[in-house]
């Protein structure tokens, strides 16, 4: 490994590793680049907005919505077609860094390149880790699911914590954090509410999945995921699927056995699409997901049009 090549981090929590510019070479890109570059043009028209950086689009449209006009977001990972577990820090990311009053990160193992991302560049923000605030843990010896903006409860902590946050750093606009916080919060109990709904009509119903990223919000509706679990921890971590395992996967879709496949669109490989093929053919519906948002929508929207999808489909 040459100081200029992508060096892979592994989560606490498994899966896939993530990349990382070797942080020596990290550093000395970012030494020679300060006084050159200095800091991005904030999205914020105004001048003295507190600068956020979040790990994902994710956490960066929960911030933009808390904090609004005061502050100016930069999401590291923001492209719908990257697969987050294959990201590499650029010197502009870690510029971004660096100049941030405040850093949100998913925690869990999910975005260990940031703590490699906010030491090389020296900031000293304060950092918020999502799963740490949201206090979700594994259950009944099942791992932590580090995707928790899939589980709305959470995702309402953690907007909290944001908008408390953002009104340390300035307090005179305190009652507009607060104000949005719960403007975003009532938009979340609106999506318990679906689910729930969901759950009145089809709670016990099997559905299938490629990855465990919204198995959160499909627990929430009282839906069974039956997908083999050597299969979704295999396609997660990037490790082969044994024979066996892919054709007990296979057949929950050739003999009917689940009412829809949730298909995460972002990370996708030639054993993914033969699941995906034989939901297909037999005419078992396909939601697809994703890890982070698709250009031009919210976080309430996105999650709003994975509700409605999700509901159609056993609907269908």
């Amino acid at each position: 490994m040459t100081s200029g090549e992508s060096k892979p981090l592994r989560g606490a929590a498994g899966g896939r590793p993530l990349r990382f510019l070797a942080p020596a070479a990290a550093c000395a890109v970012l030494a020679g680049l300060l006084t050159a570059c200095g800091s991005s043009t904030p999205a914020s028209d105004n001048p003295d907005a507190i600068q956020v950086v979040a790990s994902t689009s994710v956490w960066g449209s929960v911030a933009a919505a808390v904090g609004g006009s005061s502050v100016s977001v930069t999401s590291i990972i923001s492209d719908p077609s990257q697969d987050p577990h294959s990201f590499e820090a650029s010197t502009r990311t870690l510029l971004a860094v660096k100049d941030a009053d405040l850093v949100i990160e998913n925690g869990g193992g999910y975005d260990d390149f940031m703590a490699s991302m906010i030491a090389s560049s020296g900031s000293g923000a304060p950092v918020l880790d999502a799963v740490r605030i949201s206090g979700v843990q594994g259950s009944a010896g099942q791992p932590l699911n580090e995707h928790v903006w899939y589980d709305f409860p959470a995702v309402k902590t953690v907007a909290l914590t944001i908008a408390d946050q953002l009104s340390q750093l300035m307090p005179s606009q305190r009652a507009a954090f607060t104000s949005n916080a719960q403007r975003f919060v009532r938009g979340l109990d609106r999506l318990t509410a679906a689910e729930h709904k969901v759950r009145a009509s089809y709670a016990g119903t099997g559905v299938g999945i490629t990855e465990p990223v919204p198995l959160s919000m499909l627990q929430a509706m009282g839906l069974r995921n039956l997908t083999p679990p050597d299969f979704s921890e295999a396609v997660e971590e990037g490790s082969d699927v044994s024979a066996r395992t892919l054709a007990a996967t296979l057949a929950l879709y050739s003999k009917n056995e689940v009412a829809a496949l949730v298909y995460n669109e972002q990370t996708t490989g030639a054993i993914t699409e033969k699941v995906k093929a034989a939901a297909e053919a037999a005419g078992i519906p396909v939601v697809g997901v994703t890890e982070t948002l698709p250009s031009g929508t919210t976080y309430l929207g996105w999650m709003t049009h994975n509700v409605d999808r999700v509901q159609q489909a056993l609907g269908g």
